[in-house]
Order: C-alpha cells, then structure tokens, then sequence
C-alpha cells in the first residue's frame, strides 16, 4: 500500500495577481496529480494537499521558489490515500474569512509565537492564562487542549463577535491555538486591537504540536477539513470525548446532513444514523433534497 502526504499550509505574502497565479498554480499542482483545497488573495495563500511524497516534495519546492514564499511552513501528516476527491483553486478576498476588513496584516500585528514545547509549559504552569480555541464549535467538540475555552461559534468569521465575551479575561495571558495556526494570526492581531495585551498563539497550530510534544495536553482527537475527518493528537490517550447526538455513546464520527441545503456537521454513530435518515432535524429528514435516499442506493 502506498503512503500519501498530506500538506497544511499558509503564508501572508502579498498576491498582486490572484487571479493569473491560481492559473499558474492550477497547472503546477494538476502537473503532480495533487489534489485539495487551495484559497488565494491579495493577502496570500492558505491550501491543504495530498499527493504521493516524490509530488509533494517537488511542490513544496515549487512554492518555496515563489517570490514572497521561500519562508513558507509546511506541516506534513501521511495517509493511505488522497485526503480530498478532486484539486479546487479558488480567489477569496481574504485566505481565512473574518468579518474584520482587509487592513488586518498578521505580519504586523499578530500574538507572539510560543514553540509547542512553550505552550505546554505556560499552560501547565502558569495560573494566570486562559486557553483559547479560536476553531468552530462542532471542531471543539471533538478534541481540545485541557481547560480550553471553547469559542460558541460556526464559522471564525464570527470570531470578532466572540471578543466581547473574553472582556472578563481581559488581564490574564491569553494562549490561542487553532488547526494550523492561520486562523490564530488574525484572531490575535484582532485581541491585540482590542486592548489586550498578553496575546499568545501556538505556532504551527495543533497538528504541529502533536508531532513535536506527543500531545500530552490534549483531550479527543483534531477535527479537519478532509477525508480523514478527525485525526490523533495524543500519542498516549486517544479517548474519545464526544458523544453520538441520539445513544449518547462515546462517538466521534461527523457527518453532513442528509440535506443538501443544510449539511450541517452532525456527531452520529454509525449504528444511529439510520433512525435520523443522517439528518440533524425532522425537518431535514423530510427535506425534498434529502439526499439519504441516494446513499442508500450508492454501492458500498
């Protein structure tokens, strides 16, 4: 069985042309059967891709030759497959949505940068801090970091309606975290605008810090945006914390309901799906464009 390497990466690096360098780098990555999910604008590039690892060694070379990118951080995670169906490139006015305009550069204002092993010795020795999840409330629900404030929100474009909710902890050291670290880079910058003045973010997000430190300080598993679906952080404890939504049994198995025009992530064992036809409500389940019907007549 061949191995595949999955990428996690980003960089704000300015982008003159969002539109001829997504042309150029849709013919680099179908020219090494790459596939994923690649977002460009003005501000930068933020992607995740799988490919063998001759492929996406040459890539990494490839977008390291970039003007602007020879700095650019890869995280590299191994699989027995392609993390995504198919290779999507698309412009975006920002590389991570958040309602907070364009003028924010994490290059200028961002939360200090604490190395894995820094992180883990704030946090575990440091009364004075709050851990931060930055990530989507359905993300959190899967896996954390200990004593870890969950963000209540589903989408970080939401994260500045968060900020007046951390008012309280406005004193204390504030240890952000999220997948990557590129959501983490402007919900700092927006803390640091907001008057708080002891940011912090872990570098290299979640996944870098499960390599580095075997993950001792987290709880579940990572949520992520591929295939996989939830990946191990703790190298010694891979308990799952969640539970299904209807046997309330240890569960951490998303799915998109079953509507095509809801497709909310949904935590629900594999035994139960069938009772909510993979739905999240009754009026999803009787949806005209459930698509539970056509998994039923999918072949396995």
């Amino acid at each position: 069985m061949e191995t595949y390497h999955i990428l996690l990466y980003y960089k704000y690096a300015p982008i003159p042309d969002p539109v001829a360098f997504i042309a150029e780098h849709r013919q680099l990555c179908s020219s090494l059967d790459l596939k994923g999910r690649i977002y460009v604008a003005g501000e930068g590039i933020n992607g995740t891709v799988s490919g063998l690892p001759h492929q996406t060694d040459a890539y990494q070379e490839a977008v390291r030759n970039l003007p602007g990118f020879e700095t650019i951080e890869f995280k590299t995670e191994t699989w027995h497959q392609h993390a995504f169906p198919r290779l999507t490139i698309k412009v975006r006015p920002e590389i991570v949505a958040l309602k907070a305009g364009t003028d924010l550069d994490p290059n200028q204002e961002t939360g200090t940068y604490l190395e894995p092993g820094e992180f883990d010795q704030m946090l575990e020795s440091d009364p004075d801090v709050l851990v931060l999840d930055t990530r989507n409330d359905y993300e959190y629900a899967i896996g954390h970091f200990k004593g870890a404030v969950e963000s209540p929100i589903r989408n970080f474009r939401d994260f500045p309606d968060m900020i007046e909710k951390l008012e309280p902890y406005r004193d204390k050291k504030i240890l952000a975290y999220c997948t990557g670290g590129i959501r983490c880079e402007k919900a700092t910058a927006l803390l640091k605008r907001a008057g708080f003045k002891q940011v912090f973010q872990l570098h290299g997000g979640i996944i870098r810090y499960g390599q580095i430190t075997g993950g001792k300080n987290w709880v579940g598993k990572c949520y992520v945006f591929d295939k996989r679906i939830a990946v191990p952080v703790n190298q010694t404890d891979n308990t799952v914390i969640s539970t299904c939504r209807i046997c309330q049994q240890p569960s951490d198995r998303y799915i998109n309901c079953s509507n095509a025009a809801c497709n909310q992530q949904i935590l629900v064992c594999e035994s139960c799906e069938p009772a909510i036809k993979g739905a999240c409500s009754e009026a999803c389940t009787n949806s005209p464009l459930s698509r539970w019907g056509q998994k039923q007549e999918s072949p396995a």
